[in-house]
């Protein structure tokens, strides 16, 4: 029997019972007073574990001399959640000094001779060495991530604080933006105010001067009149043979000058064109991301705004030619955002973005149609109709074939297969292929069974699952669902719209390249148009387009087969 106190009970235990484990003192510790015996009703001082029952010092010894199967194990009231003894489980009366690795069990010195004498052992002790140093590397593993989440809890403490200065300027910026309108459209006020005004005095001087010429005529009219009475009482020929010429001579005004009033014509406000011009407020989805990445503990809040006038940030040079002058086709990005370029020749062309180039690869078709799939770089041949991949030592394997049907554009998707453009005679549709070949969907009519594309060319997938393609023939955006199920379609703003790459960021933000306007259209996830990216140093004949970050793109140039990095976001805390 174990003792940390020289107590007489204690010492009396000892004698009596020194087999039955007896912890520390039986002093009544600081806030048992209230505690009472389940016997006596006296204050307590013990506990038995295998009874479950609280003792006084008096039923303690009582307690101890009742006999029961298992046994008791009394110890101290105040340690008594304490586990600081294996106990075997099939002769409770005795501690545990060996573990059955068969059994996956602690047993005593009776098991370890009976039950298990055959089987697989080791010493307890090692074993709870071994136990306590899994925990061990698990609870510094939690209270790593405990310190790592007080960084976390104090951000968003900092993003509470600052949750509402935000959303004021947030309505801040909206104010002025109104003001500034308010002030636009008062100054048109007045400048149409103004130009009534002087068309007003315009139109008074015509028809004060016509008013004068008119007077004079009406006055020469009077006066011939007033001839003609005197010539009717009179019989003087001569008079009358001067005066006749004289007023066949006066012609009459046939033509009057009818002023025309100028009318306001209002134009029809579209929500829409408020939207385009005003501003809107686009709600971010939210993102999934690492709980400790910089990004997210970087700042109290993040805020993020498109630049009014994007930047290039780096240009790189391709060195892709072409006799036709279409020299720069498609891009793809890896994950340790390097990018593969495809052009007018037979190779692939691996930059940084620095411009470095890493890699060179020969293919058999023009780097037209390319993406990244499991790592690897695609590309479409069009010479035999097969999707072909690049293997890390640069050797070309054909992964599947398309059969009679052109292969177009090239995506992989959310769900590990590829969304393929395919084109014969003059249909065109999206094939979901497995990294076999084996087809698992074709998207190729609408509701009404009437063709959702005419000339597929580009291709994309949102994280939403909407599939994007760009039509060359109808120079339109189509989006379906993942179910292929009609979504939108977007015919940009203006009559020369071409629309030819397409890419897509984490938030649903669709970006279309404009080859004849020189720009990227900016859409949400519904195919609204929310504004139009021209960076400072302008684009020429942009064609593919990647993400870099949720904060900048890469851009090809079709005709100067220059890529261009460009940043169009900013952070604002």
């Amino acid at each position: 029997m174990e003792v940390k106190s020289g107590n007489s009970l204690t010492l009396l235990f000892q004698k009596e019972f020194p087999c039955v484990l007896v912890m520390a003192s039986i002093e009544t510790t600081q806030g048992q007073e209230n505690v009472e015996c389940d016997l006596c009703h006296e204050p307590v001082s013990f506990f038995c574990r295998r009874c479950g029952v609280k003792l006084c010092d008096s039923c303690a010894l009582i307690h101890l001399r009742a006999k029961t199967k298992f046994g008791h194990e009394v110890v101290e009231y105040a340690s008594k959640d304490d586990v600081d003894t294996c106990v075997c489980e099939s002769h409770p009366k005795h501690e545990c000094s060996a573990y059955c690795e068969t059994c996956d069990i602690s047993i005593c010195p009776l098991c370890v001779s009976v039950k298990h004498k055959s089987h697989e052992m080791s010493d307890l002790h090692e074993k709870i060495e071994e136990l306590l140093k899994g925990i061990a590397i698990e609870n510094d593993r939690l209270q790593s991530f405990r310190h790592e989440l007080e960084g976390t809890l104090d951000h968003m403490t900092k993003q509470l604080s600052s949750l509402s200065s935000l959303y004021q300027k947030g309505k801040n910026e909206i104010t002025n933006r109104g003001e500034m309108w308010h002030t636009l459209i008062d100054n048109h006020v007045k400048k149409l105010h103004q130009e009534l005004d002087d068309l007003k005095r315009e139109n008074e001087a015509l028809l004060q001067k016509q008013k004068r010429e008119f007077e004079r005529i009406i006055g020469k009219i009077d006066e011939m009149n007033g001839k003609f009475t005197q010539l009717q009482r009179s019989k003087n020929v001569t008079e009358m043979q001067k005066f006749k010429p004289v007023i066949q001579e006066r012609k009459i005004v046939k033509e009057i000058v009818q002023y025309m009033f100028p009318a306001f014509h209002d134009c029809k406000i579209d929500e829409n064109h408020m939207q385009t011009y005003f501003g809107y407020i686009e709600k971010n989805p939210e993102m999934i991301m690492s709980q400790f990445d910089q990004n997210f503990m970087s700042g109290a809040v993040a805020v993020r705004k498109v630049l009014e006038v994007p930047t290039v940030t780096t240009v790189i040079e391709t060195g892709f030619f072409a006799d036709t002058n279409f020299a720069f086709f498609d891009m793809a990005v890896t994950d340790d955002k390097k990018v593969w370029m495809g052009g007018a020749s037979n190779e692939l062309k691996l930059y940084d973005l620095q411009g470095n180039l890493h890699r060179t690869v020969t293919i058999s078709y023009t780097g037209m149609y390319i993406c990244m799939y499991n790592k690897q770089v695609l590309f479409i041949d069009r010479n035999d109709n097969t999707v072909k991949t690049i293997s890390d030592d640069d050797t070309v394997v054909t992964m599947f074939t398309t059969g009679e049907w052109e292969p177009k554009g090239i995506t992989g998707s959310s769900s590990n297969d590829l969304l393929v453009l395919l084109r014969k005679n003059k249909q065109s549709k999206v094939v979901r292929y497995s990294s076999t070949g084996t087809v698992l969907q074709e998207i190729q009519y609408d509701s009404q069974c009437q063709p959702l594309y005419q000339k597929a060319w580009y291709i994309a997938e949102n994280v939403n699952g909407d599939i994007i393609v760009t039509d060359h023939k109808k120079k339109i955006v189509v989006a379906v669902d993942r179910q292929g199920i009609f979504r939108y379609s977007y015919s940009g703003n203006e009559i020369s719209f071409k629309p030819v790459g397409i890419a897509t960021d984490l938030i649903g933000h669709v970006f279309v390249t404009d080859f004849n306007g020189n720009k990227i259209h900016m859409l949400d996830s519904d195919g609204h148009f929310l504004r139009n990216l021209i960076p400072k140093e302008g684009i020429e004949c942009p064609r593919a387009v990647c993400m870099i970050s949720d904060s900048e793109m890469i851009v090809g140039e079709c005709l100067t087969a220059l890529a261009k990095k460009i940043k169009f976001i900013e952070d604002l805390i």
